[in-house]
């Protein structure tokens, strides 16, 4: 036989009543707190819009009153003049050589590379090779006209040419009035497997002043008088 329920006393169904009308008024109080929230987001939503006012849509893709912003490429990049320094940077030439042992022992000081004749020098000196370029390191530092020298050399190989003239003064102006850049100059030339042979430069192109420079004939374009 099945138990009876228990029977209910009048405090259990009142507080029964009491739990389902709390419960009642939880739900009230968050359907009404629902409500307001609702309506607050309307009127911000309504403060929005009153701001902007009217509004359109975006034109179409393919219409002609779209704005196109213009663009701006990136500056292009100067690779080869980077190539190129970078080149004479790394052929950097030192103080410290000496071509005292490499000079030809005239009266007029030469330098000329093994294998390379007599005569050629013969005809720097006699002013037959047309000078093609030349470079004035008169009054420069000493770093500077190193750095001067070997881009000019450089340049002057890129563009083929075969005979140019170094302007190197003859160190009157300097301390104890002696050519510390002459020697430094023969010296780096003297270091430069483009350089061939050079020679002092006539009266009339510098002399003591100046050096008159045979360059390698690799890519040459130039052209010489007395060849």
């Amino acid at each position: 036989m099945s138990k009876k329920p228990p029977k209910l006393s009048l405090s259990d169904l009142s507080n029964f009543r009491d739990a389902l009308a709390t419960e009642s008024a939880a739900r009230e109080a968050e359907r009404v707190a629902a409500a307001k929230r609702a309506a607050q987001a309307k009127r911000d939503a309504n403060v929005f819009r009153d701001s902007i006012g009217d509004i359109a849509p975006l034109a179409s893709k393919g219409s002609t009153n779209r704005v196109e912003h213009p663009r701006f490429p990136p500056e292009p990049v100067a690779r080869q003049t980077e190539e190129d320094e970078a080149a004479v940077l790394h052929e950097s030439l030192s103080d410290e050589f000496d071509p005292e042992a490499l000079l030809d022992t005239d009266d007029r000081l030469s330098y000329r590379r093994p294998g390379i004749s007599h005569d050629a020098v013969l005809k720097l000196q006699r002013g037959d090779w047309v000078v093609q370029a030349q470079i004035d390191l008169h009054g420069m530092r000493r770093d500077e006209a190193r750095e001067a020298l070997s881009a000019f050399l450089h340049d002057a190989v890129k563009r083929g040419l075969r005979c140019i003239r170094v302007i190197h003064g003859k160190g009157l102006g300097s301390v104890n009035r002696e050519p510390v850049l002459r020697d430094k100059v023969r010296g780096w030339l003297a270091q430069k497997n483009e350089v061939l042979a050079w020679a002092q430069a006539q009266g009339r192109d510098g002399g003591g002043g100046a050096l008159v420079v045979l360059l390698q004939a690799s890519q040459a374009r130039g052209s010489r008088a007395g060849d």
